[in-house]
């Protein structure tokens, strides 16, 4: 399921949205970049600020379209292996990308990531939540258990 757009202006010329109101259909990271992998493509990097605006106007068209979209996070392809120095300062240089591209570009919630034990990455998508602290949630990126379900 899902839906899949293609633009010929980016590195990544097509991407698929798949977007599931129904809890018990989303899963957690593995799961989610196992079935990107199994439909021929790979859990979304993002190489620049352009395309991040990309994904979110795709995002909000997809809430514009009458489908009764929620809250609920999307995974994307940015995650740390292992935790040797999830505690440490070089936290953040340790996440890389699912699909092995090399993109420096980030877009961080404040204060996140958090290491510890949140090593997957979402990109927020909580439409109702009010903003916190470091402002609107609404698109950055945040370091979330691997396990959990998106």
């Amino acid at each position: 399921p899902g839906q899949k757009v293609c633009y010929g202006a980016f590195k990544h010329s097509c991407y698929k949205l798949a977007y599931f109101q129904d809890l018990s259909r989303r899963v957690g990271f593995q799961e989610a970049r196992q079935a990107c992998e199994m439909d021929g493509g790979a859990l979304l990097s993002l190489d620049s600020e352009a395309e991040q605006q990309l994904i979110e106007n795709m995002l909000q068209n997809l809430t514009r379209s009458g489908s009764g979209i929620s809250d609920g996070d999307f995974w994307i392809g940015l995650w740390r292996s292992g935790d040797g120095l999830a505690t440490s300062s070089a936290c953040p240089d340790l996440y890389q990308w699912a699909d092995g591209s090399t993109s420096p570009f980030r877009n961080w919630y404040t204060d996140e990531p958090s290491c510890g034990s949140e090593a997957c990455v979402v990109m927020y998508h909580q439409p109702t939540a009010n903003p916190g602290l470091g402002g609107p949630y609404l698109y950055q990126w945040n370091d979330d258990r691997c396990n959990m379900k998106h």
